[in-house]
């Protein structure tokens, strides 16, 4: 009687835990983009890689954002945000215009880098976004693009 006891207890202050949680909530708000500095549209890929790149890199890599319903979930979007301010600090497509052509240049060797190794886009990711998850023939592409861009 005694465990059922402590156990009532412990899965009711891991319950208050996990709603109070709920209270800190992440910053959603999109930044304002110059739509001109965009990477799609100041490169012009073809439209099946632009629809990979899009797929596979801007929820993370652009201002373009969409978060899914599991994002209002705390300590799951606290994660998710975590993964967003990385990734836009580390490429960030709606501000390609900004970058100066040297820098553009090795962003697309990163990108190219992370496809051959298989780093991007991420395990977890691709887990719940399935156009993610990139077949060989999609990869190549990709990395052809980015090489040759």
């Amino acid at each position: 009687m005694k465990k059922v006891f402590k156990l009532r207890y412990i899965l009711s202050g891991l319950l208050v835990i996990v709603l109070v949680m709920q209270i800190f909530r992440i910053d959603k708000a999109i930044p304002e983009t110059n739509l001109e500095y965009d990477y799609l549209i100041m490169t012009k890929p073809p439209v099946e890689i632009a629809n990979l790149i899009k797929a596979g890199c801007y929820d993370c890599h652009s201002n373009e954002t969409v978060y899914p319903w599991y994002s209002n979930l705390a300590p799951i979007s606290w994660s998710i945000k975590s993964h967003i301010s990385e990734g836009r600090e580390h490429l960030n497509f709606s501000e390609w215009g900004n970058y100066q052509p040297g820098k553009r240049g090795n962003k697309h060797d990163e990108c190219k880098e992370m496809l051959v190794n298989g780093e991007m886009p991420l395990f977890s990711y691709k887990l719940i976004h399935s156009p993610a998850n990139f077949n060989e023939e999609q990869k190549a592409r990709l990395i052809a693009w980015f090489t040759n861009e």
